[in-house]
């Protein structure tokens, strides 16, 4: 990915109509995460997500995870210190970037997982169903969060 280090209504038009269409490309990523989960849920015939309702909003809370905490914005250029690498556990925009990293992971791994349980035809056991549809939910959980979190320190920046 590339870093733009520009303000927004400084990058021209190409630039951001290729973030935007980057942005609902990860976002439809997550939505079919999401149903992928869904789905496998469903095989192990468990009521919670049984209605179409529970899948779309696992769809769209899937959705908001990769909008949100995939694409992490940056502190403008004057806010950034560049000091020398330190060897110790990092900064907040660190701990911030783990929570994205380990997101992406777990509801990626959840799809996964789902996807080759439906492919393979096996059957779904409501334990190891819950269990992939709670790691699912917590990977998305951390990347809105991540998300979240990085857009508030970024709106403080800009408006200091």
């Amino acid at each position: 990915m590339i870093r733009r280090t520009a303000p927004w209504d400084a990058r021209s038009t190409i630039s951001r109509s290729a973030h935007v269409l980057e942005r609902i490309g990860l976002a439809l990523t997550g939505g079919s995460c999401g149903v992928f989960v869904a789905a496998h849920i469903a095989r192990a015939d468990i009521d919670l997500i049984g209605s179409t309702a529970a899948v779309f909003a696992m769809m769209i809370y899937g959705a908001a995870g990769f909008y949100l905490g995939i694409d992490l914005p940056h502190l403008p250029p004057d806010h950034q210190m560049h000091l020398p690498l330190r060897h110790g556990l990092g900064t907040r925009a660190d701990a911030v970037e783990l929570l994205s990293a380990a997101g992406t992971f777990l509801a990626a791994v959840a799809a996964v997982i789902s996807v080759s349980s439906i492919i393979l035809d096996e059957v779904a056991h409501p334990v190891s169903a819950l269990l992939i549809c709670l790691a699912w939910a917590a990977g998305a959980t951390l990347q809105i969060a991540a998300g979240v979190i990085a857009r508030k320190k970024a709106s403080a920046a800009n408006a200091s």
